[in-house]
């Protein structure tokens, strides 16, 4: 009996390790992806200075309790590391289980990267997010 115990005591070890990271596991990523089509901005790119810019964006909740929370639009210039908040939204009733918007503006007036980011959080704080690199010419 204690042979046929030592045996299986690293199968239980894996059972209650797996166990545990799934019980732990805070759920999926809320769904985001760029609109595509004419107008729309859904890649990198070469624009130039000044170029008027729309991305549109569609979002969804992964799970049914795990709402939208706040939709958010943020930049880096030239190899930054920080960004700078564009635009934010607080996501309420029905935006909570889906949501779209147009995102327009122009790239700056000097040559440089750009990248957009955006981003979707949960109810939990999990992040969907989608970038675009601008190369400005």
């Amino acid at each position: 009996m204690k042979k046929l115990i030592k045996s299986m005591f690293p199968i239980m070890a894996i059972a209650i390790i797996a166990f545990m990271q799934t019980s732990c596991d805070k759920g999926l990523l809320p769904k985001i992806t760029l609109k595509t089509g004419t107008g729309y901005t859904s890649a990198d790119m070469t624009v130039a200075k000044g170029a008027a810019i729309k991305v549109g964006i569609d979002a969804a909740k992964a799970e049914d309790k795990d709402v939208l929370k706040t939709f958010n639009v943020s930049n880096k210039f030239d190899g930054a590391t920080t960004t700078t908040t564009f635009k934010t939204e607080t996501l309420t009733g029905t935006q909570g289980d889906a949501y779209s918007t147009d995102v327009n503006f122009n790239v700056r007036n000097q040559a440089g990267t750009e990248i957009w980011i955006f981003t979707v959080t949960n109810r939990d704080g999990l992040i969907g997010s989608k970038e675009i690199k601008l190369t400005v010419q």
